[in-house]
């Protein structure tokens, strides 16, 4: 990536974790959508959070931009990089997350912050992925593969709408659980079930961002 110093408010944000190795980090830090937004210009995702761009932009010119980046670059690498770290990886956490939600919900059920509604929200975020991610395994990767970018447009147009349906879940997530933050006294169990959501919302968001802004722009240009 070129300097960030280089009219970096007009930049958008989902371009600049693209290039940034470590970008996604400080966005996810200051709470700044880079995944479904991400054609959102830095100045206005900063200022929608009520944060002061130039805070951002330090924190972003601190990194290192030749640092290796975190996904593989060559298409069919990024692919396997996918398919493994974030499609097996949701397969996995999604339904240990939802047995502890519903063990928490039922054992803290009069307890003023009990994340009521989190376990129904983790089976339908669990349904809905099981089908983009076959989806993209037995039809749009396949073709990505071979290179078949005049037939992908309408497959990557579905896919982009999925992903909205998928921040919207990350949104009802964060206002069910605090954004992840364990009232005072939390037992283990509820501990552990933010410190899981945390982690799926992270996964998320970088699974979201290197399909939105890395890969599929390889198709849509061609």
């Amino acid at each position: 990536m070129t300097p960030t110093t280089q009219a970096p408010h007009d930049r958008p944000v989902g371009e600049i974790a693209a290039r940034l190795p470590g970008a996604s980090g400080v966005f996810r830090q200051y709470g700044i959508d880079f995944c479904c937004h991400g054609d959102v210009p830095l100045q206005q995702a900063a200022t929608s959070r009520g944060l002061d761009p130039r805070v951002v932009l330090e924190a972003l010119n601190a990194l290192d931009p030749a640092a290796a980046p975190l996904a593989p670059e060559e298409t069919g690498a990024l692919i396997d990089h996918i398919q493994t770290r974030y499609h097996d990886v949701h397969r996995r956490q999604i339904p240990e997350l939802i047995e502890l939600s519903s063990k928490v919900e039922l054992v803290h059920l009069t307890h003023p912050d009990v994340p009521t509604g989190l376990a129904d929200a983790l089976e339908r975020i669990l349904g809905e992925l099981e089908v983009h991610m076959k989806k993209e395994e037995l039809i749009l990767f396949p073709a990505m593969r071979r290179q078949a970018a005049a037939r992908l447009a309408t497959p990557i147009g579905v896919m982009r709408h999925n992903h909205d349906s998928h921040g919207r879940f990350l949104e009802e997530m964060a206002r069910l659980t605090d954004d992840c933050v364990p009232p005072q006294g939390a037992c283990r169990s509820w501990q552990a079930l933010y410190a899981g959501a945390a982690q799926l919302r992270a996964d998320l968001m970088e699974h979201i961002h290197l399909e939105n802004n890395v890969l599929f722009p390889r198709f849509e240009a061609a």
